[in-house]
């Protein structure tokens, strides 16, 4: 007589060797060494990452030599220079190099490596006055515009627009022109400064529109934070980064305006401030004759914008994670 099928596969049942879970015992692998936290593993944040890319990189080591030349020179010039760089003489017109003076004198009888060591202040303080103004303004404008849209969106918005559509050198120079009783390194970096700012307000304005959706924006709003501290505690901190690379990068772009100022006879006056923008202004009289006192200020005003372009591209990448991912 056939067998059934619910005997057979009962049969099949109770033939099949039993299942052996093979676990190891929880003494071999304790939970504390599987899921213990590595409290001593360094922190990493947008800025640290940023530092520890900086600090692979050759061109940001040159550019921090530089820059930190610049700056040690511009606090104390007296260290670099002992002689006078007012002191000038008709008798030592475009007097070749001597003792002392190891790049001669100008047409005016005056010792040039002196005026360039004792320029570079007058270049620097009017550069990190005009990046101030500019880091300053167009962060306010740039980030209440963003953040809160609607009508503040749309004066401030047109505000930026009125002013970015003027050339700021052609404004500094109308500025000067009008304040021409009034010269010195606050007056020419307001002049400058106050009409080159929209740049770094467009670009945190769409940082700020960018960041403002977040889950961690929403979550601050609904724990009861005020908009207006929202903004600055936890919108601001994450949508700086790109406004800090443009200001590093404007550093350049306004020691040559200074420069171009003063060339053009409208920025700092000669007899008061020494600027290396007035030394070239000076030296292209005697271009033909004796180019040397034009050659070295404008290598000096070449070396020390080269220096923060150089800074500001290191930061720039340092600053992008699609950059660091790419690498």
């Amino acid at each position: 007589m056939p067998e059934s099928p619910q005997s057979s596969s009962a049969s099949n049942r109770r033939a099949r060797p039993p299942i052996t879970h093979f676990v190891a015992p929880i003494d071999e692998t304790p939970v504390v060494a599987v899921d213990a936290v590595r409290i001593a593993e360094k922190k990493s944040t947008l800025w640290l990452d940023a530092w520890r890319d900086m600090r692979r990189r050759p061109m940001f080591w040159i550019s921090a030599v530089i820059i930190f030349a610049v700056v040690l020179i511009s606090l104390f010039p007296g260290l670099f220079s002992q002689a006078d760089p007012r002191a000038c003489a008709l008798s030592f017109s475009n007097a070749g190099p001597s003792t002392g003076h190891p790049l001669g004198y100008n047409k005016q009888g005056c010792d040039v490596y002196s005026r360039i060591i004792h320029g570079t202040s007058t270049s620097v303080s009017v550069g990190l006055l005009v990046i101030a103004i500019t880091f300053v303004v167009g962060t306010i404008m740039g980030a209440l515009a963003g953040f809160f849209g609607g009508f503040v969106d749309t004066v401030l918005s047109r505000v930026g627009d009125i002013f970015f559509s003027i050339p700021y050198i052609l404004a500094a120079v109308v500025v000067m022109s009008v304040l021409s009783d009034h010269r010195n390194p606050l007056v020419i970096a307001l002049a400058i400064g106050g009409f080159s700012w929209p740049i770094t307000a467009r670009i945190v304005r769409s940082e700020i529109l960018r960041v403002k959706n977040a889950d961690f924006v929403m979550a601050s709003e609904s724990l009861g934070l005020s908009r207006f501290n929202t903004l600055l505690r936890h919108v601001l901190p994450n949508a700086i980064a790109p406004a800090i690379v443009v200001t590093t990068l404007s550093l350049a772009s306004a020691i040559v305006a200074e420069a171009t100022l003063s060339f053009l006879g409208v920025g700092l006056p000669a007899g008061e401030f020494i600027s290396w923008g007035n030394d070239i202004s000076a030296a292209q009289l005697s271009l033909r004759t004796d180019p040397m006192p034009l050659i070295y200020p404008s290598l000096a005003l070449t070396i020390t914008v080269l220096g923060f372009i150089l800074l500001g591209e290191s930061v720039r990448d340092a600053l992008d994670p699609k950059a660091r991912a790419r690498r």
